[in-house]
């Protein structure tokens, strides 16, 4: 008996193995016909305008800046059929739309949570630049970085932004923000870098800022920044909202009178805060 393979077993094979990929070669134009269909993408954007809970723009640039899961994958979304239409695309934005509204009504998303904001900003960090040079002012910024970074997350602060010579971060309230300020000033002022000593600003207003992705949006990020701006060197300022929920019991507190920083509303009352000695 003759038990040698077939010698018309491999051709039987090659052409099992063809069928699925002719399958999907004549099927695939018309799903992509189907995906890109006008009224299809248009039905899904309108359900995600008019029937869907949360951002119903999510999928642009802003709101899917950011580190978290939703917004990377909605990147990799944002992609498909890129640049012409997409109803995969749409659907599967509307699916973390709905995500997004679900974590922001558990209280992790995002909203109109109260959120303390903190700007940080080297004082005459350019000038000094421009004559210490890039090699020096890098080592630098990296010193400051080693400071500042560290002392806003040991402070339950997430840093939104690096700008440059300062950066933005976000705390749960006054009191941790605050914290975090002095702390910075008080481990900066042991700093010395190339026979310069590094002089800081910083300014915590506590607002309801729009988050959108990874930054944050809004008027009160303008009043946090102005306050910052304000600040002398080596001082933490606070806008009068943040002060108000800020237990000052071993915290010396002073009135900034006159205050004038551009962009800043008339009437905002800003303090200087410092720990008593």
């Amino acid at each position: 008996m003759d038990l040698e393979p077939s010698q018309d077993a491999p051709p039987a094979a090659a052409e099992t193995a063809e069928r699925p990929r002719s399958w999907l070669g004549r099927v695939a134009p018309a799903l992509r016909r189907a995906d890109a269909n006008p009224a299809l993408v248009q039905a899904t954007r309108a359900s995600r305008e008019v029937l869907l809970p949360g951002d119903p723009r999510f999928g642009d640039e802003l709101s899917t800046a950011g580190d978290r899961p939703s917004q990377v994958l909605a990147r990799h979304l944002a992609e498909i059929g890129a640049p012409g239409p997409s109803a995969t695309r749409e659907l599967g934005l509307s699916a973390l739309q709905v995500w997004q509204a679900i974590s922001r009504t558990a209280g992790r998303g995002s909203g109109t949570d109260e959120v303390a904001i903190l700007f940080t900003d080297l004082v005459g960090f350019s000038s000094w630049a421009l004559a210490a040079g890039d090699e020096a002012a890098l080592d630098l910024l990296r010193e400051v970085s080693s400071v500042v970074e560290p002392a806003i997350r040991e402070h339950e602060g997430r840093i939104v932004k690096r700008l440059g010579d300062g950066h933005m971060a976000v705390f749960p309230d006054s009191e941790t923000a605050v914290g975090a300020a002095l702390e910075i000033q008080r481990r900066l002022a042991e700093l010395e870098g190339d026979g310069h000593r590094p002089r800081l600003r910083a300014g915590v207003h506590l607002g309801r800022p729009r988050r959108l992705g990874g930054d944050y949006l809004g008027v009160d990020v303008n009043v946090a920044a102005r306050v910052a701006d304000g600040a002398r060197s080596g001082e933490v300022l606070v806008s009068g909202s943040a002060l108000a929920a800020l237990d000052t019991t071993s915290l010396h507190v002073r009135r900034r009178r006159f205050f004038r920083a551009k962009g800043a509303p008339r009437g905002l009352e800003v303090y200087a805060v410092s720990v008593q000695d």
